[in-house]
């Protein structure tokens, strides 16, 4: 696999400006968004979304071995898993 997880930062005009977000990119498709506050080398994470058609592909993984890499501290803020409800497990 020769593509490599690419995370570029995104434009927002409106909303709160205190947060990043960030898309996330593979190859030539984007596969999800952070968001993210950044103080100096410290990264507070809000959220991770990787979209349905890339999920359980290691993307949000990569995602936080980048950060981990990048910061000196990292705070989730909100972390959860999916959940569907009425759903069995194994399905």
């Amino acid at each position: 696999m020769t593509d490599k997880l690419i995370i570029k930062a995104e434009k927002i005009k409106n909303g709160d400006q205190s947060y990043s977000y960030l898309n996330i990119e593979f190859g030539d498709s984007r596969v999800g968004k952070v968001r993210i506050k950044k103080i100096y080398r410290k990264i507070i994470i809000n959220n991770i979304n990787i979209f349905p058609e890339y999920e359980r592909r290691g993307f949000a993984t990569q995602v936080l071995n980048f950060f981990k890499e990048n910061a000196r501290e990292i705070i989730a803020d909100r972390v959860r898993g999916k959940w569907i409800p009425n759903r069995k497990r194994g399905n």
